[in-house]
């Protein structure tokens, strides 16, 4: 997996050698095996790389790595899956056989230099970030995979060009100026993370999944704007399968996505250390659990966390599954003291306000994984693929009857949804089997207020806090995909549209950021089967009928599954992976909430309004509405504020 950062600068007279080295000691967690670096005072250039050791551990791994020809010096982290077929085709087509080791890596270089940079990202499947300093061209090229599973930040500060794989590795540089981006600010409380291409930092920018940068030698006199260069786009590949649909039968499509999956699944395995499964006992990690199973001689190590809250407990489920499927099976039972020991490592865990409250079990279960094995295979990706998010199903259901009142009606309605305290409606539903209806009841009449096509109601479902009543205070919004409708994909229907959106968005911004920060941070590899590209194109030609099938998602995949796991251990309403932070902030963490929420300290601070924050901290304390997940976007905020003020 690994780690690696940066910089460029003419002008910079310290010890460049040193300072590098010291930007990736911030992230030696990434890569705790080895360590390296390269500097070059002539170009101004300096790389560094921490190091862990999947495939070929030996030396012959290590990085920077210099091509044989000595004309590319690169770092690299992440996997290149199908990188013994791309020895092969170098061996046949260009007679390269004197290979120094077995590394993806020296790989990498040896394509580079017959094929050229952007021929082989094309040509590569993996995960990755690059950084690569082309020295007969005096440019550097940063890349970043398809799906955006590994992270690649980079910017101006001063005369300094720095990059790196995380952010903490480019505040180590003496030229890095903390200055807080408001407009991302803004962002991050609408989304609950910071969506690409911005950072939370001022001049400091996030790669967009799927594209390269070139920073010519020539940029470092005009600091231009460097545009990103797509060699890949989730978002012509969804226009191209809504054009183009998969024409076979029901049956043809499942044998297919068996054998895609399948290959997936087995490329993803070849490793060099121990490797495991993350099983949630839901419909996508089992469904890769089962794949590795069947494609092991011995038993897979799998892993799962659970809760006392029999609500958001699925360990019982996951459990009966590895029963099944005749995986070692590890399980860990999460409570709120757990919690509350994560909370202060979370905001110099992901380094940018991050509010997806799963981050903390997460990172319990990424953990105790890292305890056995070295590399973890996740289910990550196929909600956005085959259609599993309940929003898919429900919101146009919703809509349908209400685009049929009035605006000045479904005001009243929506009003008097939110009228009813939360927990009273949650008492009254469970008398009649149903859970949370009140929570649900409120988040309704939350989303459907000033919404008046569907697209409206999909951005609202997708929303937390909105900066219209000045919650950021003097921010506005930068430009960004959500807002500018003309640049969304052009695909069949309302639904697809979500999900492409999910995959630009939220699937690279907040589920693979979560991942990789709460694996990293422990130095385990996780690896997402969903996410193969060419399963990604496949996915994109199925029609919709295969993916949402009579109000129920993932159609196709439950089929796929069913001939590994009986139906009646995995057929149940989605849970997600969530925690119980609503009574937790009324119990354990409430505390430590209020001390952050303090009304003289926001006002202090000067970054956020009090008053709407106060409010609906009252009104969660007093039980009228559930505001655990809209405050704890406040809360991540206010922890990684006091964490940097600390640290600067």
């Amino acid at each position: 997996m690994c780690g690696f950062t940066g910089f460029i600068s003419a002008s910079f007279s310290g010890d460049r050698a040193a300072i590098v080295a010291s930007m990736a000691s911030a992230i030696a967690h990434r890569g705790p095996d080895d360590s390296g670096y390269w500097a070059d005072a002539i170009s101004g250039v300096a790389l560094a790389h921490q190091r862990l050791s999947i495939l070929d551990t030996s030396p012959a791994g290590q990085q920077p790595m210099t091509s044989v020809c000595g004309r590319y010096v690169m770092v690299f982290n992440g996997e290149i899956y199908n990188h013994q077929e791309l020895r092969r085709a170098l061996q046949e087509s260009h007679n390269i056989h004197d290979w120094r080791g077995h590394s993806d890596t020296e790989t990498l270089l040896a394509c580079i230099n017959v094929w050229g940079f952007e021929k082989t990202l094309c040509a590569t499947h993996g995960m990755f970030g690059i950084a690569l300093w082309d020295k007969e061209e005096n440019a550097l090229y940063l890349a970043r995979d398809r799906m955006g599973e590994k992270p690649l930040y980079y910017g101006w500060q001063g005369d300094t060009f720095l990059f790196g794989s995380e952010l903490k590795a480019l505040k180590a540089h003496p030229d890095f100026k903390c200055e807080i981006d408001r407009g991302a600010l803004a962002l991050y409380f609408r989304h609950n993370y910071v969506p690409a291409p911005y950072s939370i930092y001022k001049g400091i920018l996030k790669l967009p999944a799927g594209s390269y940068i070139k920073v010519q030698a020539t940029c470092f006199s005009n600091k231009g704007d460097l545009k990103p260069i797509p060699y890949w786009s989730l978002a012509a590949v969804a226009e191209q399968g809504s054009r183009n649909h998969f024409e076979g039968s029901e049956a043809d499509a499942l044998k297919e996505l068996d054998v895609r999956l399948g290959s997936s699944v087995k490329a993803q395995m070849l490793s060099d250390v121990p490797l495991g499964g993350l099983l949630s006992g839901g419909i996508d990690s089992t469904m890769v659990c089962a794949l590795m199973q069947s494609s092991s001689s011995r038993p897979v190590n799998t892993f799962t966390i659970g809760f006392n809250e029999k609500y958001y407990d699925e360990a019982s489920h996951a459990s009966a599954i590895a029963k099944h499927l005749g995986t070692s099976h590890t399980e860990l039972y999460v409570t709120a003291q757990d919690a509350l020991g994560l909370v202060p490592q979370m905001p110099t865990m992901y380094d940018e306000p991050f509010a997806d409250s799963s981050q903390l079990p997460t990172h319990l279960v990424m953990k105790m994984a890292r305890e056995s094995v070295t590399v973890a295979l996740s289910g990550d990706g196929a909600d956005e693929l085959f259609g599993g998010y309940n929003r898919y199903m429900y919101a146009p259901k919703v809509w349908r009857y209400a685009e049929k009142l009035p605006q000045s009606l479904r005001k009243a309605f929506c009003a008097s949804l939110m009228a009813i305290p939360a927990s009273s409606l949650n008492s009254l539903s469970s008398l009649f089997g149903l859970s949370q209806a009140g929570d649900k009841a409120h988040k309704l009449g939350q989303r459907l207020q000033g919404v008046n096509c569907l697209d409206d109601f999909y951005v609202a479902l997708i929303s937390e806090w909105s900066n219209e009543g000045g919650l950021v205070l003097d921010a506005q919004l930068p430009s960004n995909l959500i807002d500018i409708r003309e640049e969304w994909p052009q695909v069949s229907n309302t639904v697809d549209r979500m999900m492409v959106l999910d995959g630009l968005h939220y699937l690279p911004d907040d589920i693979l950021v979560k991942v990789d920060r709460a694996a990293m941070a422990v130095s385990l590899e996780t690896r997402a089967p969903f996410l193969d590209h060419k399963l990604v194109e496949f996915a994109w030609q199925l029609p919709q009928k295969y993916k949402i099938h009579h109000g129920q998602g993932k159609y196709l995949l439950r089929l796929l599954l069913n001939r590994y796991v009986p139906q009646e251990l995995t057929e149940r309403p989605k849970m997600g992976f969530s925690i119980p932070l609503d009574d937790w902030l009324r119990g354990p963490l409430r505390d430590w909430a209020e001390d952050l929420l303090a009304e003289d300290r926001l006002k202090r601070e000067g970054y956020l309004n009090p008053s709407p924050i106060r409010t609906a901290w009252r009104q969660h304390q007093a039980g009228k509405a559930n505001y655990g997940y809209r405050l704890w976007s406040v809360l991540m905020f206010q922890a990684w504020l006091a964490e940097q003020q600390g640290s600067l």
